[in-house]
């Protein structure tokens, strides 16, 4: 029996691999529209630090679930989930092609696999574990969880303090690492039918691609829409400020930090964070692997996978 489920055409890979790009010969081949997948670009204000689509590029496609919610709002896995399935599943009913794009591996996993259903939790001992935060360093429980839970820890950085907080809640609460709990769930809620296409490039290549990343960004104005940022009132202790490139900028405009070692910082942590994500994709067996010069390829393969929609619903 044919799936009927609704096909999604999904590229991922690492920050600065060059998935904008992709995405827009692919739409110009395949047509459709874009869902976005990247955490950060959800917020409203930070758009240079983002590499967020530009006015432009929103006016020629359309792009979904950029600018949503503001900088000093809750926003989580579950609620992206829900608004970008329920987005995919209307574009379905249109018939339009859905092409999610980004680089938040979880962001990923929350629409094809469904999220880790819940763990126990306290908020006294949560209230706790933040009062420790405070006191004494993020780096004291992020050692904590290293001794733990190892697993989660390879997977949080250790500024994500949300993160680290919530893998020892889950810890005192069930005497068990999240990491188990999670491995437990089978991640079986799958309403639609991906066709995953990883981009790569070699590690050098990738480091050069992200270094100038970084410096165009510094030309573009980051450090001012940082600064704008701050005078609106959103404060370094959000979980969106602590984003790459803006706790940066925050460390040289309210501590002192000379600006060219914090942009020297920010390029190396967006090394660091480029590694994390093809550790987090490598995983996944499904994605069909290319380098972004290989477009030809990429719009067959997307090509065919939409046809077989079509065949399946004649």
């Amino acid at each position: 029996m044919s799936d009927e489920r609704p096909r999604v055409i999904a590229v991922m890979g690492p920050t600065a691999v060059g998935k904008t790009w992709l995405t827009s010969q692919l739409t110009k081949n395949l047509g459709g529209e874009i869902v976005n997948a990247d955490s950060v670009q959800i917020y409203r204000f930070m758009d240079i630090g983002t590499a967020k689509p530009t006015m432009a590029d929103r006016a020629e496609v359309v792009h979904h679930l950029v600018d949503i919610v503001d900088p000093d709002q809750d926003f989580d896995a579950s609620r992206y989930s829900q608004l970008a399935r329920e987005v995919i599943a209307r574009l379905a009913r249109q018939g339009k092609p859905a092409l999610v794009v980004g680089g938040t591996g979880l962001y990923l996993k929350a629409i094809f696999h469904g999220l880790f259903p819940g763990a126990p939790s306290d908020p006294i001992v949560r209230q706790r574990l933040r009062r420790e935060a405070a006191k004494k360093g993020r780096g004291e429980l992020y050692q904590r969880l290293q001794r733990l839970d190892p697993v989660t820890a390879q997977r949080v950085h250790p500024h994500d303090l949300f993160r680290i907080i919530r893998a020892l809640e889950v810890w005192e609460c069930r005497g068990q690492p999240i990491s188990v709990l999670q491995s437990d769930h089978d991640f079986s809620d799958r309403p639609f039918l991906p066709l995953k296409i990883g981009l790569r490039r070699p590690r050098p290549e990738l480091y050069e691609r992200i270094n100038s990343r970084v410096e165009k960004m510094m030309s573009l104005g980051l450090l001012e829409e940082v600064r704008e940022l701050l005078s609106r009132g959103y404060g370094p202790h959000l979980k969106s400020m602590q984003a790459l490139g803006y706790r940066h900028m925050v460390q040289h405009l309210i501590h002192g930090v000379a600006i060219t070692e914090a942009v020297r910082t920010m390029k190396r942590d967006t090394r660091r964070y480029a590694k994390r994500q093809m550790t987090w994709f490598r995983r996944d067996q499904e994605i069909n692997w290319f380098h972004p010069s290989q477009k030809e390829d990429i719009v067959r393969l997307a090509g065919r996978f939409l046809c077989g929609l079509n065949r399946d619903a004649s």
